[in-house]
């Protein structure tokens, strides 16, 4: 009787930790909010301010794995919320394990879109492992304002 009570408590524990893991990763709309809040940064404190602080460790451009990214048209990191030392650096023929570039992807697709989600395969910050990211992004004039999501177990 003991044992068919542990494993009903079991059963019953899965889904509650499945969630609880689940909260731990942004989602599609957190990333497009997190966008949505550095371009309105860019509009009232300009690009010089806003990318100091998407790139200082205050980290008030950071949620969970999610965290802004910004590139100019060349493909040069202009603030990075994750890795320091790619502000500055162009990244234009960067590829994921896949062979994809997706820093040119992401700046044709601002080219001919403006607005976009964009997957591929990167480094989550939580794990440290290589997972499938989702992009989201949106053109500000002559750059691109990057926020994306991890796929754990994808």
């Amino acid at each position: 009787m003991l044992r068919k009570l542990v494993v009903v408590a079991i059963a019953m524990a899965i889904p509650f930790a499945n969630a609880r893991a689940d909260e731990s990763r942004a989602t599609r709309a957190d990333a497009e909010k997190m966008v949505k809040k550095a371009m309105d940064a860019l509009k009232k404190g300009g690009k010089e301010k806003t990318f100091a602080d998407i790139t200082a460790p205050n980290k008030t451009f950071v949620d969970r794995d999610l965290y802004i990214t910004v590139y100019d048209m060349a493909g040069t990191a202009l603030a990075h919320g994750q890795n320091t030392k790619q502000v500055g650096k162009n990244l234009m023929e960067l590829k994921d394990p896949d062979g994809k570039q997706f820093v040119k992807e992401r700046v044709d697709m601002a080219k001919a879109q403006g607005k976009f989600w964009q997957e591929y395969k990167f480094t989550d910050p939580l794990t440290k492992k290589v997972l499938p990211k989702q992009m989201y992004c949106e053109r500000a004039g002559d750059v691109v304002v990057c926020g994306g999501i991890y796929k754990e177990g994808a």
